[in-house]
């Protein structure tokens, strides 16, 4: 099944994770109008712009996002999210792109390293509702610990 011209619901769903544990990650549907959405709006997009796009993370049941640690209110559990990158592009100049030319509820940078253009990856999510409050930040290590800052900073 294709979530918009070049993704495919495979590629969101697909969890190492979840293979190991056997661990069921299929959506539920409204997880899946969910996704389309983020893809049509915000993957396809990105897609078109820079070329191949890797999806790093997509949805996750939760199951699995018990198992990963994710958060309790993650998106990608409501098939809103997905970490992306670019093979060739530097994450920074993807999450440039978005903030300027798209729509989107959160964008996050996260643990990019200026310098090293492919380092971190690229959070971005998506509502369907239309209620995207186009937040954007930073995630890095400070002092050994987790921070978001707002903005992108490279």
């Amino acid at each position: 099944m294709k979530l918009s011209k070049n993704f495919s619901l495979a590629e969101f769903t697909k969890s190492q994770t979840a293979l190991r544990r056997g661990i069921d990650n299929d959506p539920l549907p409204e997880h899946l109008e969910a996704a389309k959405a983020l893809f049509e709006h915000v993957a396809q997009p990105v897609r078109d712009k820079f070329g191949p796009t890797v999806v790093n993370s997509g949805y996750r049941s939760p199951d699995l996002n018990r198992a990963v640690g994710g958060s309790t209110t993650s998106q990608h559990s409501k098939g809103e999210a997905v970490d992306i990158e670019v093979p060739g592009t530097a994450n920074y100049d993807v999450a440039k792109f978005i903030q300027d030319n798209l729509e989107f509820d959160q964008l996050i940078l996260e643990f990019y390293t200026p310098g090293i253009p492919d380092s971190g990856w690229v959070h971005v999510s998506y509502k369907k509702d239309g209620d995207n409050r186009k937040q954007v930040l930073t995630a890095m290590k400070e002092n050994g610990k987790l921070v978001y800052k707002l903005g992108l900073i490279a």
